[in-house]
């Protein structure tokens, strides 16, 4: 297998420092099929890796640069949250806002009680703010977008428990 195609613990060290120095909320990264998506939310970055079919064995396979923490940490956070049946999903393509306008507090963040029909995020398309509501009452146990970031159709926004 080549090299390019294993996954390397020193590449996502390296693309989380840019994506702090940059002060990027997110960053992708794909080659030869293979992607990683760092993302930060409130301060915090989790790493994202699509799954492979591979993914698991070349993890536990010790590499030039030994077992690496970010290794264990990427492996927990491949997550297919498509599946998960709490999934709130994009509508459609646009900007999603977390709160109503600028510097005003979200509608609501993880832990936050939500009622079915409350409003949790606004969706911007084509100039016109489409508020996304709770199809159901539950806890908010999962944000996986940035305030301002462009999403696509069906895209999973939150996640309700």
């Amino acid at each position: 297998m080549a090299e390019e195609s294993k996954f390397q613990p020193a590449l996502v060290k390296q693309l989380a420092k840019v994506l702090d120095e940059a002060n990027l909320n997110e960053i992708e990264y794909e080659i030869q099929g293979h992607r990683i998506k760092i993302v930060r939310h409130n301060k915090e970055t989790h790493v994202y890796a699509a799954p492979q079919p591979m993914l698991a064995a070349q993890q536990a396979a010790p590499t030039s640069h030994g077992t690496s923490e970010v290794a264990s940490i990427a492996a927990k956070e491949v997550i297919d949250w498509n599946s998960h049946p709490g999934a709130i999903k994009s509508p459609m393509v646009g900007n999603a806002y977390l709160s109503s306008e600028p510097g005003t507090a979200p509608f609501v963040s993880v832990g936050s009680e939500v009622k079915e029909g409350q409003t949790l995020l606004i969706i911007e398309a084509m100039k016109v703010m489409n508020p996304i509501k709770a199809p159901v009452s539950g806890k908010i146990s999962k944000i996986l977008i940035s305030d301002t970031s462009p999403v696509e159709y069906d895209e999973v926004l939150m996640i309700i428990e």
